[in-house]
């Protein structure tokens, strides 16, 4: 059997490598040559989703820089931690980089048997009756608008900055999110001299320069070297309203985006692409056709889930969004107190690790 991808990107590349490893014949169909991945850009991998990725797709143990403990602060509590995410000293999330990722990705599937790549316009379709299922990562391709345009789009009013700071030699190993007056501001560890930056500001028309000290403002760790250049991207949430259309599929970005304060975006993808393959795998072993069916079963499996998901992503950003127009810390002292109930605390660790169960 052959499976059709469409994109160039990572939950691309990340798909074609689990169904390849699965003796599963793959053609990802690209209308970019060469894909420019950003230089500041990471991936909050959260530990279950590690494992997952190690096993079943490949082993990125290199490219990790794992994460012991998250700290959340806010304004409002001046220099008090509000939260605190840990699990007995063990590794509970990793930073990788985007673009070391996605080389290691490409450099494996290019050597791969049963992996092949086509450049094909947008304009010729004459492909899509020639496999059972076609799963579309490609936000541009033409199926995109015409068959996965009804979504629901929430726009956050906020620009995403990122970049990598250097910085003095430290033990780096704590990841920490400040949420500021601006909006959330999350610094997280790449090595010890290197920390990644992801500040989404609200109402911004900030310039680089002001972005650089405001980041200089809330550090209270780093003696900072160099800060590199800064990227942004303007931010939403989505959620497609239906997954697939026949024997097309959508997946990555096209199905859900969240609010990247959670570091939960890839994540997401990651559980998806577990369930999919699942779904294959069973098709495989009783000797059925993976086809539509495939497509079907899985939005019945993970729509709900998702969306669930997604909106308590948003409901966080709300909270302090609410918490961030205010000067009073009532909001603060209440989410601290129940973050110091450890039952809580591991719920939230647990979701924030594997997802909606069930």
């Amino acid at each position: 059997m052959k499976v059709c991808i469409l994109g160039n990107g990572l939950s691309s590349l990340t798909l074609a490598k689990a169904l390849v490893n699965q003796n599963v014949y793959v053609e990802l169909i690209t209308q970019k040559k060469n894909l420019k991945i950003g230089q500041s850009r990471t991936l909050g991998i959260s530990k279950s989703n590690t494992d997952f990725f190690k096993k079943n797709i490949i082993n990125i143990e290199k490219l990790l820089w794992k994460l012991k403990r998250i700290e959340i602060y806010t304004d409002n509590l001046k220099n008090e931690k509000l939260l605190n995410f840990e699990n007995n000293n063990e590794q509970i999330f990793s930073i990788i980089r985007n673009h070391e990722l996605y080389k290691v990705l490409e450099k494996d599937l290019s050597k791969n048997k049963y992996f092949t790549k086509k450049h094909l316009t947008n304009k010729n379709l004459s492909f899509v009756n020639n496999y059972g299922i076609i799963i579309n990562c490609d936000y541009f391709h033409n199926f995109t608008n015409n068959y996965f345009s009804k979504k629901i789009i929430k726009k956050y009013n906020s620009i995403a900055y990122t970049t990598t700071i250097k910085h003095k030699k430290i033990l780096n190993n704590i990841a920490s999110q400040i949420f500021t007056k601006r909006g959330p501001l999350a610094f997280l560890p790449i090595s010890n001299t290197e920390t990644s930056i992801v500040y989404s500001v609200h109402n911004s028309t900030e310039k680089e320069n002001s972005i650089s000290e405001l980041i200089k403002k809330y550090n209270f760790k780093y003696e900072i070297i160099k800060i590199d250049k800064i990227d942004s991207f303007e931010l939403k949430s989505l959620n497609l309203r239906s997954y697939y259309h026949n024997n097309i599929l959508a997946f990555g970005d096209l199905l859900h985006k969240i609010h990247p304060l959670a570091g939960q975006g890839f994540n997401m993808t990651i559980r998806d692409i577990r369930v999919l393959m699942n779904i294959i795998k069973d098709k495989l072993d009783l000797g059925l056709p993976v086809d539509s069916s495939v497509n079907k079963e899985f939005e019945k499996n993970l729509k709900h889930k998702n969306f669930i998901f997604s909106n308590g992503v948003d409901l966080i950003h709300e909270f302090f969004n609410i918490e961030r127009k205010t000067n009073n810390n009532i909001l603060s002292k209440s989410v601290q107190f129940l973050g110091k109930n450890s039952s809580v605390n591991n719920i939230f660790t647990k979701i924030a690790d594997k997802g909606i169960l069930s």
